[in-house]
């Protein structure tokens, strides 16, 4: 039986130095590896994938702790399913996959206008002090996310993706399920509703 892999374990050297994301071209070696049941060689893609893992979750379902048994949830399913891991894609863009689609099983069965426990990564920048500052930015947060609350799981799902991962319309229609020219009309959707939402509240 395979080690609880745990989410939240510190990035492993060969990261990628713009972005913080691991290489996925490192990755081939040690899926091959884990695929033939190398628990070692499965823990170091954990520690390189876990933090953008858990950045996601906690962007779609806006509380750590459901972040966490998602991502956890993950890489186990990714455990048990890497004997039939083809390698099409990169094991990064397979476990965006997988996570989005868990987190997508989340916010379906959740009851409408989930309780907001917390803000998640984003955050104001550094240099923003001040207490007016940071009292803004928590205010901007928690309406972003009240207002990412109001859209449906798939439109959610594909706004993060495609406005704050930055990822491309081809990406997020692999990781959602979904044709791109769905992604397209999901992600205009969303973004007027936003723009609706926020715009009301200021």
């Amino acid at each position: 039986m395979a080690r609880a892999f745990t989410p939240s374990a510190p990035p492993a050297s060969g990261e990628n130095a713009v972005d913080g994301e691991p290489d996925d071209d490192g990755d081939d070696l040690l899926t091959v590896r884990a695929a033939e049941g190398d628990e070692d060689a499965f823990a170091l893609l954990v520690q390189r994938h876990a933090p953008a893992m858990t950045r996601l979750a906690t962007t779609l379902l806006g509380t750590s702790s459901e972040a966490e048994d998602a991502v956890q949830e993950a890489f186990i399913s990714a455990w048990r399913r890497l004997p039939e891991f083809q390698r099409r894609a990169s094991f990064g863009s397979w476990m965006y996959r997988i996570v989005t689609n868990r987190c997508l099983n989340v916010l379906r069965a959740r009851r409408p206008a989930a309780p907001l426990e917390e803000a998640g990564h984003i955050a104001a920048a550094e240099h923003s002090t001040s207490p007016s500052r940071i009292t803004e930015a928590r205010d901007a947060v928690r309406e972003l996310r009240q207002a990412l609350d109001l859209l449906s799981p798939e439109q959610r799902a594909c706004w993060v993706l495609r406005e704050l991962d930055g990822r491309s319309y081809e990406f997020v229609a692999d990781a959602v399920g979904i044709s791109q020219e769905a992604v397209r009309a999901r992600v205009f959707r969303a973004r007027r509703c936003l723009t609706q939402a926020l715009g009301a509240w200021r």
